[in-house]
């Protein structure tokens, strides 16, 4: 894995590769965009559940493809959370998911992961980021999504 460097501000270590924006969602599955891991050594996802509704229920999983517009898409094992529930009193929870680049079938090209988020019974609030660590060149915000609009030092 990369080396910490305490000189450099977080923002510059980490960026902002995808996201599912926090809004009220019906019973369906969301996905990010695709990122590239070519040039980052991980991601983490964080999966952000507000009010659930009733006996509503949220999976959350990484999925791997071949390029940017989700060409193969298969689940990565092993990258799924416990099932957050309404009766569970998940409300205002969230999850977390580590990858390493090379827990991707590399080997038969697949090189872009996002984050997939389903709510199933009834409608809640969700949202989720795939922030990506160590990259190959730096800073990481120079690969930060479009949608990430200032970052303060």
């Amino acid at each position: 894995m990369g080396i910490s460097n305490a000189n450099l501000l977080p923002s510059q270590q980490s960026a902002v590769l995808a996201c599912i924006d926090p809004d009220v969602t019906a019973a369906s599955t969301v996905l990010s965009g695709y990122c590239s891991l070519v040039d980052f050594e991980s991601v983490m996802a964080i999966v952000m559940a507000g009010t659930l509704g009733a006996s509503a229920t949220v999976d959350a999983k990484l999925v791997q493809a071949t390029d940017s517009s989700g060409t193969g898409v298969k689940d990565i094992t092993g990258k799924a959370i416990t099932q957050l529930t309404q009766a569970g009193t998940d409300s205002d929870k969230q999850a977390i998911i580590n990858c390493c680049a090379d827990e991707l079938d590399v080997d038969n090209g697949f090189t872009h992961v996002a984050l997939s988020i389903t709510v199933a019974v009834a409608t809640s609030d969700v949202g989720g980021l795939v922030l990506g660590f160590y990259p190959s060149y730096g800073p990481a915000s120079d690969a930060d999504n479009a949608t990430v609009d200032e970052i303060v030092a």
